[in-house]
């Protein structure tokens, strides 16, 4: 603390000690930054919440009288207090290094300037009392766990219970004494309550970055979670206990998910152009009540906290990817945002979730959505990839590449209706654009894609086949241009979002474009990426900043930083649903291909082949079990499953590659040997033997020695 507050504190520390320690709590710098800064990250945001430092836990050896925590806030001091510590006191808190106004909770937040781009209207502001907790302190006791509000929205604590998750509003914390010393933590949100035949498991936000700003709210990424157990129930049963083993190691992967995103101010389930649509009465609504359900990651993990009208607790998250880049443009600022939204309909990992399913929920379905800001005006194109619409899987058998399996071939028109009617409602007309091979396995999707498709053909749903490896091959993208020359006139028909300086919408976005390969990863991104940036060079031109024939090639900087906005983006993605960064990511990144770029695209491409065969069914059962499709799911019906086999109960790849491999090394020393004794040689031609019979028996089985998912059905 400096020196000269020091001074004038020390007068006041016999009247109000308890006020004093909170201001020195408060004047504690941290070790490190809360939210870290890097140089690209250049977040310049409008905070309209007080984000308070870390406070100290208070002394648990103290009487009950001194640790009140709820008397921890920031307080208003008293009028006798020397002006010099009220000025120091309501200094100007700091978010990423900029210094950002503190209203009051109560405030409203009409269209504001921000660098000159309009703030839009929060989809929280219109109820005051529903703003959500940004920093709770969460006390760790032997029968309870606590959540104590710190940020000034509340009074109450949040009791759960360790025995069995019941949830309650206390006024006090418990008892406590040094021989009870509950652990301390700051978390930063609680994402969910997951239920499970074994107990409740609470997931919570332990650590956090701030990312940038959407449309002038703060964007936060996920980057510690916890689970917290509740199964202390001392009347488990021994199939409890089994069960709970079981799915340990799942809870394990849970920590582990990547890409969450989330705000405290801003609905980001929901893109520009839906946010400049609601009302007063849809923003009167509970902040959960808000969310876009394609894309609300915990809408499972949120049931039991909406049963229990915890409203404030209760933090929309999403999955996918948020990046943004700052440049100069001539004499003008430019910012671009790119955000990736991931549907949860069909949400899973690469070979285990293919097609759509018979709702029509497409797997790989992510919304990605480009935001210019600039010399005031906001402007936003949004854009969708997802897997063929219709029934179809590709197992894996241990095999390089599995074969293509369409299923129920009878139901795949009205699968593939049912997707592209919810597309026509959510964003006007779609221009289906499919980008696999002419012949081969792919081939035969593609012709069950365009039969099925082409009954319900019309003005509103136009649907494209481009090859791309036929036309581009592995390093001739350029010649994307011509998939531009076909679609053009569609991209200038159905335009983008637009708003001036006031907020004010002048056009809007009535269609938008629909993307396809195998894995809506690879070729799909650099497809995505040309659009994005033919509709940003339109956007400039329409607000003055490039001239009728400049592109963004024209501006090195800027054409750098946005490649890296884009291979970014499409990297995240493929993470999420792969396991490995996307593929002709160096075409992406830096505008052509390069011998270092096809090395990576075969390093990738060998990890994507081990982690689809030996550890997708694993992380396969998590996200079911985070999207309330597990099978131990108390509040799902859904069947036990069935009883494996003899094979499926022993199958191992590591046993029969040790066996093949000892089967092996006995074979060459019998080899070695049969110069002296021809009795070898015979030894040899049996460990030969059973080196084939092994291999032949594994590669015949090859699904059965995969790590499959507990809970895949096939549609077959």
């Amino acid at each position: 603390m400096d020196p000269d507050l020091l001074a004038l504190v020390t007068p006041l520390a016999a009247n109000q000690p308890q006020v004093i320690n909170d201001i020195i709590g408060l004047e504690k710098k941290p070790k490190k930054p809360e939210i870290p800064i890097t140089p690209n990250r250049a977040c310049e945001i409008v905070r309209t919440r007080l984000p308070l430092r870390p406070l100290a836990a208070p002394n648990l050896s103290s009487p009950p009288s001194q640790v009140r925590t709820r008397g921890l806030r920031r307080r208003r001091l008293p009028s006798s207090a020397p002006a010099q510590l009220r000025r120091d006191h309501a200094r100007p808190i700091v978010c990423a290094g900029l210094p950002v106004a503190a209203p009051s909770r109560e405030q409203s937040r009409p269209i504001n300037q921000s660098r000159g781009h309009p703030i839009m209207a929060g989809a929280n502001d219109a109820n005051p009392s529903c703003k959500l907790h940004t920093r709770l302190r969460l006390w760790e006791f032997a029968d309870r766990y606590i959540f104590e509000p710190i940020d000034g929205l509340a009074d109450f604590y949040l009791s759960i219970s360790r025995a069995n998750g019941s949830m309650n509003l206390v006024e006090e914390l418990p008892p406590r004494s040094p021989s009870t010393n509950p652990k301390v933590r700051t978390v930063y949100g609680v994402i969910g309550v997951l239920k499970l035949a074994v107990g409740s498991y609470f997931l919570v936000i332990t650590d956090r970055d701030c990312v940038g700003s959407y449309l002038g709210h703060a964007i936060f990424k996920v980057t510690g979670l916890k689970v917290l157990a509740c199964n202390n129930s001392p009347n488990t049963s021994s199939e409890q206990k089994k069960m709970e083993s079981d799915i340990s190691e799942l809870l394990d992967a849970a920590e582990r998910t990547m890409g969450l995103y989330f705000s405290y101010d801003i609905n980001l389930t929901l893109n520009s152009q839906r946010l400049c649509d609601v009302d007063d009465e849809f923003k009167s609504r509970p902040f959960w009540r808000q969310a876009e359900p394609r894309f609300l990651w915990n809408s499972y993990l949120l049931e039991p906290l909406i049963e229990n009208k915890l409203d404030q607790y209760l933090l929309p998250v999403i999955q996918g990817s948020f990046q943004n880049i700052h440049a100069e443009v001539g004499s003008e600022k430019v910012d671009v945002t790119l955000i990736a939204r991931r549907c949860t309909g069909r949400i899973g990992t690469r070979m285990w979730r293919r097609g759509a399913d018979p709702e029509g929920y497409a797997a790989n379905f992510v919304e990605s959505e480009q935001i210019l800001q600039s010399k005031g005006y906001t402007a936003s194109y949004v854009q969708v990839r997802g897997s063929m619409p219709f029934l179809w899987e590709q197992i894996v058998d241990l095999t390089y590449k599995p074969s293509f399996d369409v299923v129920r071939q009878e139901e795949a028109p009205r699968v593939l209706e049912r997707h592209f009617n919810d597309l026509k409602k959510k964003y006007g007309a779609v221009l289906a654009v499919d980008l696999v091979n002419t012949g081969g396995g792919e081939g035969r999707l593609r012709e069950r894609y365009a039969k099925s498709i082409e009954p319900i053909l019309n003005d509103d749903l136009r649907y494209v086949h481009f090859d791309f490896h036929r036309i581009c091959g592995h390093i001739h993208f350029e010649r994307l241009s011509q998939l531009y020359e076909q679609i053009k006139d569609y991209l200038k028909k159905h335009g983008y979002l637009l708003l001036n300086e006031k907020g004010d919408k002048i056009q809007e976005q009535d269609g938008t474009v629909r993307s396809n390969c195998i894995d809506c990863l690879d070729r799909t991104n650099v497809t995505q990426s040309m659009i994005g940036r033919r509709i940003l060079e339109s956007q400039l031109q329409r607000i003055g900043i490039f001239s009728d024939n400049d592109t963004i090639t024209k501006y090195p900087d800027f054409d750098a930083s946005y490649k890296v906005l884009w291979a970014n983006h499409g990297d995240a993605i493929s993470i999420q649903y792969s396991g490995t960064p996307a593929l002709k990511g160096d075409f992406v990144r830096y505008g052509k291909r390069s011998a270092q770029g096809i090395l990576n695209d075969l390093q990738y491409s060998l990890a994507r082949y081990y982690l689809n065969n030996f550890a997708d069914g694993t992380k396969q059962d998590a996200m079911d079990l985070l999207q309330g499709r597990y099978i131990t799911s108390v509040s799902r019906d859904m069947a036990a499953p069935t009883k494996a086999g003899f094979v499926e109960s022993y199958a191992s790849v590591r046993i029969a590659f040790a066996l093949v491999s000892g089967a092996l090394l006995f074979m060459m020393m019998s080899l070695r040997q049969a110069r002296n004794d021809s009795r070898h040689l015979l030894l040899s031609l049996l460990w030969a033997g059973l080196c084939i019979g092994i291999t032949h028996f594994v590669r015949s089985n090859g699904r059965v020695f995969t790590n499959r998912p507990r809970s895949h059905k096939s549609w077959d």
